[in-house]
Formats: C-alpha cells, sequence, structure tokens
C-alpha cells in the first residue's frame, strides 16, 4: 500500500494499486478529492482504481456531514450476485448454446424491459413484500422520476448493458455457480443525474476543484431527500438482481430439475452506507468497491474471459474495510473497439458460449486489467474462497 500526500490535500490517499498504472485524469481525479474540505481521514484507492465520471472508479471515500452524489456514480446500488449449486460439471450438455439464448430471450438485454412488471412471478414471499413496499413508496421519490413508475416496474429483472452480464462458472472443485452484475437501470440513472445537477447548484459547491464533486450536507432538506432516493435505488438494485437470479434458476431448472442453490454471494459495488471509522460517524461512498469487513464475502469478477473471485473479507480497516470490486478497465470503449476486432474477441473468449460479434468489442478482456494482478495487491484486504471460471455468458 503506497500513501499519497501533498500539502493542499485535506487528507492522504492510501492505494492499493500499482501507481504507474494510474491514469493520469485518475490520479487528477483522486488529488482533486483529497483536497475537500469535507472528507475524513484519508482516501483509500483500490487495485481496480480507473477514471469516472466526477469520483474515480476504484475510490472509497468517507466524509463527515456530507456525501457527494457523483462519488456514488450514476448506476447507484449496481453490484453481484452469485449462486452455488449442488450441479457438477460433468452434468453439463457440451454444448450451452441453447441455454444462453433462453437467457437472452427471457431476461431484457441494454435498454429493453419486460413487457409487463414479472417481478410477482418470481420473487419469494419475503421478497416479494420488499417489492411491493418498494413501488407502494414510489411517488414519494423526487417528482422528478414520477413519470418513471411504470418503466421501473417493468425493467425489474433486466440487466442493463456495458459491463453487466449473467455468467454460468464452475469453481476450482467444479461445481456450477450463477453470476450476474447488474444495477438499478434507467431509474437509478435519472436520479442520479438529478441530484448530481442539484447539488452543483448549491453555494458551497460552487468553488469547488470539480464540479462534479458537489455535496450535500447533513442537517439539509437536499440532504435528506437525497438520502431517501438513494437508498430507494439501493434497494431496488438488490431486488433487480434477485429477479434475475430467479429467472435464471427457472430456466436452468427446465434442463436441470434437481437444481438446488447451496449458498448466494449478494454485493453492493457503487453504493453510500453510514459507517464507523476512526471513532466517527461518517457517510462511506465505495464507487467501484464492495465492503470487505471481517468475514463478510464477496464477489470480485474478471472480464468475460478470465477468472472471478468468491472472497471473504479481512476487515482492513486502513481500506475502510473496503475491496476492489472487479479488474477494472485499462482502456476505454472507443480505443477498444477502434484496437480490437471480431477475430481477436473469438480467441480471447474461446471455451466460452457468448455472443462473439463486433457489438461486445468493448468489454473483450484485454480492455480490462489483469484480474491475478488485482488479486495479488488486494491479499491483506480479502482472502480467496472460490476461483470461478464462466463457461457461458451473456452481455447486455
Amino acid at each position: 500500500m503506497h500513501i499519497l500526500k501533498e500539502k493542499d490535500f485535506k487528507v492522504p490517499i492510501y492505494v492499493w494499486a500499482d501507481l504507474e498504472e494510474i491514469e493520469e485524469e485518475a490520479k487528477k481525479q483522486l488529488y482533486n478529492i483529497a483536497k475537500l474540505p469535507w472528507v475524513f481521514h484519508h482516501i483509500a484507492v483500490m487495485p481496480d482504481v480507473h477514471y469516472g465520471i466526477g469520483a474515480t472508479v476504484g475510490s472509497v471515500i468517507a466524509m463527515k456531514d456530507a456525501v457527494s452524489p457523483a462519488a456514488v456514480g450514476v448506476d447507484i446500488g449496481c453490484g453481484m450476485a452469485a449462486i452455488q449449486t449442488n450441479l457438477k460439471a460433468s452434468e453439463l450438455p457440451d454444448s450451452l448454446k441453447v441455454i444462453r439464448l433462453e437467457l437472452e430471450k427471457a431476461i431484457p438485454l441494454g435498454f429493453d424491459e419486460h413487457s409487463t412488471s414479472v417481478y410477482f412471478k418470481y420473487l419469494p414471499p419475503e421478497l416479494l413484500k420488499e417489492a411491493e413496499e418498494l413501488f407502494k413508496n414510489f411517488y414519494d421519490l423526487t417528482q422528478k422520476v414520477h413519470h418513471l413508475k411504470t418503466k421501473s416496474e417493468k425493467q425489474l429483472g433486466s440487466l442493463g448493458g456495458g459491463n453487466h452480464f449473467i455468467e454460468l462458472c464452475l469453481d476450482q472443485n467444479q461445481q456450477v455457480w450463477l453470476m450476474l452484475h447488474s444495477g438499478s437501470r434507467n431509474i437509478g440513472n435519472e436520479i442520479a443525474k438529478y441530484h448530481i445537477e442539484r447539488a452543483k447548484k448549491l453555494s458551497h459547491n460552487q468553488d469547488l476543484p470539480d464540479p462534479d464533486l458537489a455535496v450535500y450536507l447533513a442537517g439539509t432538506k437536499e440532504m435528506e431527500e437525497y438520502r431517501h432516493d438513494l437508498f430507494w435505488a439501493q434497494r431496488y438494485a438488490f431486488l433487480n438482481r434477485s429477479v434475475i437470479l430467479e429467472i435464471y434458476k427457472s430456466i436452468l431448472k427446465k434442463y436441470f430439475p434437481h437444481l438446488t442453490e447451496i449458498q448466494r454471494v449478494v454485493c453492493h459495488h457503487n453504493y453510500v452506507a453510514e459507517e464507523y471509522h476512526y471513532g466517527s460517524k461518517v457517510f462511506i461512498t465505495r464507487k467501484g468497491a464492495i465492503r470487505a469487513g471481517k468475514g463478510e464475502m464477496g464477489i470480485i469478477p474478471g472480464s468475460m474471459g478470465n477468472k472471478s473471485y468468491i472472497v471473504r473479507g479481512l476487515g482492513n480497516k486502513e481500506s475502510y474495510l473496503s475491496a476492489s470490486h472487479g479488474a477494472g478497465r485499462k482502456m476505454s470503449r472507443r480505443k477498444a473497439k477502434q484496437l480490437f476486432t471480431k477475430e481477436d474477441l473469438i480467441e480471447q473468449t474461446m471455451g466460452v458460449e457468448c455472443r462473439k460479434d463486433t457489438s461486445i468489442i468493448d468489454e473483450i478482456p484485454a480492455a480490462y486489467k489483469n484480474i491475478q494482478r488485482v488479486m495479488e495487491l488486494q491479499q491483506d484486504l480479502v482472502e480467496i474462497v472460490y476461483e470461478l471460471k464462466q463457461i457461458l455468458c451473456v452481455k447486455g
């Protein structure tokens, strides 16, 4: 771990990444965050760090009596879910294409949504009650998103695009896992954008090094309204992943009626939590980072051609009980599309049942950092429990 300090920093920056690997744009963002008057104690930077909008992806920021909407990101509550099943690799068919096509048909991808609300068909009673309560209180959200109620109901149980995915994986014992990455869809995005722009207009944010780092202050009407909307979106994201998992399981049970769930791991990696650190209650924003308290289970995915990891947190105080959220991009989507071809994609996803067309070249494994190196850099943050390798991947 490296510690960066400068005279104009309010707090130092603790870095679990290779310093030479961090882009200059990302470093500048981190320096801007370190200068904010509300930051507390230090900033923790994960090994998958890279440039983001406002706050850096792979950053963990503690603030006293303030929170920055851009330090969460626009996909509020984005995160991972994984299920270990009783299936073994030997039970799977030689080709998984039929299953992939059925998943792509049943779970809306990209900007798509279900034709009607489907969550009530799939959620177990306790989660169905949570979903009903969530939508019953929909109009308590900022009025700016009230027109999105029907859309948000139809998008519950949809994947989205970009780096979101659904995978079928094998662990080191040849046990079958279901895994997915998704967030709060359009409703979370619209809530985030509204509050980022609203915060920028507040008087205390007029002289910041980066306008995107605008904050809400504790005790204000704006902060309370943001907290309400934010925590609603985080619950929505959790339920979205839950619905996808139930649809996923229902499809697999057509082929494997004896399928059962052994254990489930879920974690946000774009979110805000109110926690105690270094003797103070603070707002923690993990943007591209998971919570890794001692004994807490988490998921750190690689790319669509590399390993992913089920991990157990070591409770490292200096990281604010956090770890990386994945491999992290090492180049922009535009650069990946310019640099790689369909043939490169086919080669780098060999052995994985997935689409291999030009529409997903920006997700090619070579566009991401080396996940093995990322894991090496955070051996004091998490321990590896399972190593997963995907054999099927659905991209949004």
